[in-house]
């Protein structure tokens, strides 16, 4: 068989599905769903999130440059479909979704409790890339549920049932199962 060229696009999949949470000048919370996210540092962890100017929840991070990352489970895949589908400039999408509001610790924007593992950042850097804004975001807090957690903190991926977006299939996808870990190919327990 042979090989098709397309035009340049972004093609990297899966990419991990978040919900972020950030608030407006007047403090009402709202929930945008981002697919174009990524770890970005160890020291200090970073986060970053890539938000279209025109949509509500790029105005709410720029101006008080705080978000909170969560982590949604397969099981709220409509939800998380319907939150990144509906603006918040009309539409309370906690009230919509059902869920509820955590208060921080460390951010004004709340916290996803139906969400396994939250992240609040602080923005250090606000990048304009063309069709989106980067915002780099220092984790500050990190929340993780305990019933989600094996030995040492570390995380029980079947328990979690993260979702991941394929891009150019435009598809959510579960994470089926593992098949291998760090360093297991060095013989690393």
């Amino acid at each position: 068989m042979g090989r098709k060229s397309l035009p340049a696009a972004t093609l990297l999949f899966p990419t991990p599905v978040v919900l972020v949470t950030c608030v407006d000048e007047t403090g009402k919370p709202n929930i945008i769903t981002l697919a174009w996210v990524g770890v970005v540092n160890s020291e200090p962890p970073m986060i970053s999130i890539s938000i279209r100017p025109e949509r509500y929840s790029h105005a709410c991070v720029k101006q008080l440059k705080e978000f909170v990352v969560n982590l949604p489970t397969e099981e709220m895949v409509r939800k998380v479909d319907a939150c990144g589908v509906l603006s918040g400039r009309g539409t309370d999408k906690f009230s919509s979704m059902g869920w509820k509001q955590v208060p921080a610790q460390k951010v004004k924007p709340p916290l996803i409790d139906e969400c396994p593992v939250q992240m609040e950042c602080k923005v250090k850097e606000i990048v304009s890339l063309g069709s989106h804004d980067l915002f780099l975001g220092e984790v500050v807090a990190l929340h993780v549920k305990e019933e989600v957690q094996k030995e040492k903190g570390r995380i029980d991926i079947t328990k979690v049932l993260p979702l991941v977006f394929c891009p150019g299939a435009n598809e959510y996808w579960n994470l089926a199962k593992c098949i291998g870990h760090y360093g297991f190919t060095k013989g690393k327990p």
